[in-house]
């Protein structure tokens, strides 16, 4: 029996769901929300107004006092890590849930990241090693740290240590310049830096505060990847054990809080330093949430969970219970900013660890679980699932711009086998992936991920060049078109006729044309494929269908209903 969650939203029905959100008027929750994030960001220069804590006080417990083991996970990222003050906000959350003993991961401060990487290009370009220490890109690293370090008061022994990271940066670098040459186990070397330096700096400042924190290296407590592409390492099975052997704490420890690098490993064979790839530390985070057979994992960002639509282009957004994690990779793949579908894979795979996206402005507020769907329980929900509001529709609306589709028309398709094998083989021979596909028995129809087809001086040219490929495979004729968007409506498909009848009433009193419909097997998206210059339009009128807006006049009803 897993244990009693906390912070679950008690929104099991529309009466409770109404009494959860605050307001009789639940459309009125998106400009609510947004209104008070920025009150709270100005009274408190972006400090969130629930967690202000002293920060002159020099003693304070180690949450967790009760606990004999951590108890969650918090990823934190780039961003919130940023500088110094945004460090003491990161802190002041997590000394809020004095109950908790949290494993922290964090990325590497604000820009360090893009920063360290323009310093192995731009070593190349120095004409000696003398130059190297002059580059801006490193000059930047070393401000940044140095400003942080003198700002939060860290101790000798972390300076010190730091100090040695950003000696040993200062030399990779003459050594990339000597050498002529960045290599892939160069560059994640390279990045390796920051993560490695943020952590030290943190786990120092919450020891000055009177916390009993340690950081650690991922990758010298075990996160092992495979060697095969030292950039974007898989994770291999033995590193759950590893991880969980180094993160237990002994009998009678006192409490602590662990500081971890996200996003680093080692190779397997090569011993050396490897980053996971896109998501890498949200990827940290899971692995650790599941080596530690851990309930929930939480990844903080500024915004109230996973949203309805994409609040830049959608007023009275709202936020979403509970997702699936089918439903948040299909979000994640289509442009949402939840969590790489990659970072997913150690809670899908582990039956009871869920992942929650908290705010870091409202830190009460619930926020998103993702979670498992258990169809054999006796109501068709999970624990995770009991969050979602009964009798839903649609959980978000997300739109990717700037798609190419592809009209295959051939008469040799009809009643004849590998046809498409070959259609498919001339896109793998470019390195071209499709988003979306439709079939019908003399024609195909395409959507090509606009990230990955070329820089855009080559794109025409390059398309062209598969025009002519694929024309060749057969008697066939093939037509490209720039310029459209995938709506991508994430919901439940088992009643997907109620979503298809109001989606498309929505879209034609909008006057949106639809080139293109496809269903994914997930069996949780629909896809609509318009013209970009209608896509805004097309998400706009889809959300007012199902999630209401204020003053048009429509039957109030509960978020995706």
């Amino acid at each position: 029996m897993r244990a009693k969650r906390f912070d679950a939203v008690p929104a099991t029905t529309p009466n409770t769901a109404k009494k959860w959100f605050g307001f009789q008027n639940l459309n009125l929750l998106g400009q609510q929300q947004q209104q008070q994030q920025r009150q709270r960001r100005r009274r408190r220069g972006g400090i969130p107004v629930e967690c202000v804590v002293d920060d002159a006080r020099t003693t304070e417990a180690t949450p967790g006092a009760s606990k004999k083991q951590h108890t969650v996970v918090m990823k934190f990222g780039g961003s919130s890590v940023a500088d110094a003050e945004r460090m003491k906000e990161v802190a002041n959350i997590v000394l809020s849930f004095p109950e908790e003993m949290p494993v922290l991961v964090l990325s590497a401060m604000g820009k360090s990241t893009n920063n360290l990487l323009l310093c192995g290009e731009e070593s190349l370009k120095c004409e000696n090693a003398e130059d190297v220490s002059l580059m801006k890109p490193l000059l930047f690293v070393k401000t940044l740290h140095a400003e942080t370090m003198d700002i939060l008061n860290v101790d000798k022994d972390t300076r010190r240590d730091v100090n040695e990271l950003l000696k040993k940066l200062e030399q990779v670098c003459m050594g990339v310049c000597l050498m002529q040459e960045v290599t892939p186990r160069t560059r994640a070397m390279l990045v390796s830096f920051g993560e490695r330096m943020s952590t030290r700096i943190f786990a120092s400042y919450l020891r000055s505060r009177g916390v009993n924190a340690k950081q650690y290296d991922a990758f010298e407590i075990g996160m092992v990847t495979s060697d095969d592409d030292i950039e974007n390492g898989r994770v291999l099975p033995e590193s759950y054990a590893n991880l969980k052997q180094s993160l237990t704490l002994t009998d009678g420890a006192k409490p602590q809080i662990s500081v971890v690098t996200g996003f680093l490993g080692k190779g397997e064979n090569s011993g050396a330093i490897s980053t996971l790839g896109r998501g890498g530390s949200d990827l940290t985070a899971t692995v650790i949430g599941a080596a530690l057979a851990l309930e929930e994992v939480q990844v903080w960002k500024d915004v109230d969970g996973v949203l309805s639509a994409d609040p830049r282009e959608i007023d009275n957004t709202i936020p979403m219970p509970f997702l699936s994690f089918e439903e948040a990779q299909e979000l994640a793949y289509f442009g949402a900013q939840v969590l790489h579908p990659q970072a997913m894979r150690p809670a899908m795979d582990d039956g009871s660890l869920r992942v929650r996206v908290k705010n870091s402005y409202d830190i009460r507020a619930p926020g998103t679980v993702i979670g498992h769907i258990d169809y054999n329980s006796s109501n068709g929900k999970s624990d995770d699932e009991a969050e979602r509001i009964d009798d839903w529709l649609l959980t978000s609306i997300v739109r990717k711009k700037n798609v190419t589709m592809l009209d295959i028309v051939s008469t040799r398709m009809l009643g004849q086998y590998g046809f498409l094998a070959k259609v498919f083989a001339v896109l793998q021979n470019n390195g071209i992936s499709v988003d979306v596909v439709a079939t019908s028995e003399i024609s195909v129809s395409l959507t090509l991920d606009p990230a990955k087809i070329w820089s855009r001086d080559l794109a025409q040219e390059e398309l062209e060049k598969v025009q002519r490929e694929l024309e060749d495979v057969g008697t066939a004729r093939v037509a490209v078109s720039n310029g459209h968007s995938i709506v991508s409506l994430i919901g439940n498909l088992e009643r997907n006729n109620e979503i298809m009848e109001r989606a498309f009433k929505a879209l034609k009193e909008a006057k949106v044309s639809v080139k293109m419909v496809s269903q994914g097997s997930s069996k949780c998206n629909i896809s609509l494929l318009v013209d970009d210059a209608e896509g805004q339009k097309a998400v706009s009128a889809i959300h007012e269908e199902f999630f209401g807006r204020v003053g048009v006049g429509k039957k109030e009803h509960l978020p995706g209903m």
